[in-house]
């Protein structure tokens, strides 16, 4: 018997499309075959979040469900309920447009539930006979994943694979500059057509990871740069990473820690995205384990200002 997607996900059905979206996510990663490698259980579990996902997040079908027309077996509960001139009619969706034959096709893709037909009208012993249509060709349910990149991948965009809940591997191109909770779409890419129809489509959401030192701000890049306290007092030319390579950076002596440097045109690129910057903001890290050397030029300095003093930082709160 087919499950209700509504339990498949955990939700209720007056939850949101945004709350449903929300709860697959944590389910789809929680399930996701590679993270659960050789596991049977796990996907066949992520087959069926998918598949109840795919019918929640359709406007119409889940209309369709909510209204009692189809059960949570696939089964129609009302098989003369929105038909007109007879079997051939078809259902009504929500939108009050006509769709052709019945739902068993979209179901059986969706849970592999067939959908029995009645020869009369339930009830009528040898009542009037009618002529199933031919079963039309159906598009294949599209599959959905959830794919965590890091934010160097995201930026300047990446090759990722994914195995599909078959065991075949999925090729992924990450686009330049790509959003965290990005979906894309691959066309043909999902589970296979009904009746000779086209196959559905693999949906990817992309999650982007935080990083420990980049992140973005609009269309720039801010980066945390390490420097030492001899680069700091004395100035010279270091190294930044950044995810299209690395570039130097002139760093001017006596530069105080905070201190943000403007790289042009090394922030965000992508396909109709206007380049940003990439703007460094110095950090001063001083060595574990400070030589005697180190700790008596610092003491032989003269007594400097307090610099604090210039902030004026009113304090009575």
């Amino acid at each position: 018997m087919a499950k209700d997607p509504y339990k498949l996900l955990g939700v209720s059905k007056s939850t949101s499309d945004k709350d449903i979206k929300k709860a697959y996510r944590a389910l789809a990663k929680k399930w996701h075959p590679d993270k659960n490698k050789g596991d049977e259980k796990a996907a066949e579990r992520f087959k069926e979040i998918s598949a109840a996902y795919t019918l929640l997040s359709d406007k119409d079908l889940r209309a369709q469900y909510d209204s009692g027309g189809i059960d949570a077996s696939g089964q129609q509960q009302h098989p003369f309920a929105g038909q007109t001139g007879g079997m051939g009619g078809g259902y009504r969706n929500a939108s009050g447009q006509q769709m052709g034959g019945d739902m068993s096709d979209l179901f059986a893709s969706l849970f592999g539930m067939q959908m029995g037909g009645q020869a009369g009208h339930p009830g009528q012993a040898g009542g009037p006979q009618f002529r199933r249509p031919p079963p039309r060709p159906q598009k294949g349910a599209d599959v959905r994943y959830a794919l965590s990149i890091t934010l160097p991948e995201a930026v300047a965009g990446a090759t990722k694979q994914v195995r599909m809940s078959d065991g075949k591997q999925l090729k992924i191109s990450i686009p330049e500059g790509t959003n965290d909770d990005t979906t894309l779409r691959l066309r043909g890419k999902g589970n296979s057509g009904v009746n000779g129809g086209p196959a559905g489509d693999a949906k990817i959401t992309i999650s982007v990871k935080t990083h420990k030192y980049l992140r973005r701000d609009g269309n720039n890049l801010r980066l945390d740069l390490p420097i030492t306290l001899q680069e700091a007092v004395l100035g010279g030319k270091v190294t930044v990473p950044t995810p299209n390579g690395n570039i130097s950076l002139s760093v001017k002596p006596g530069s105080s820690s905070g201190k943000t440097l403007r790289l042009k045109g090394k922030g965000l690129k992508g396909k109709g995205v206007k380049s940003g910057d990439l703007l460094v903001r110095l950090m001063i890290i001083l060595p574990e384990e400070m030589g005697e050397d180190l700790k008596n030029c610092v003491g032989a300095w003269e007594e400097q200002p307090d610099p604090r003093q210039k902030l004026k930082i009113n304090m009575n709160i």
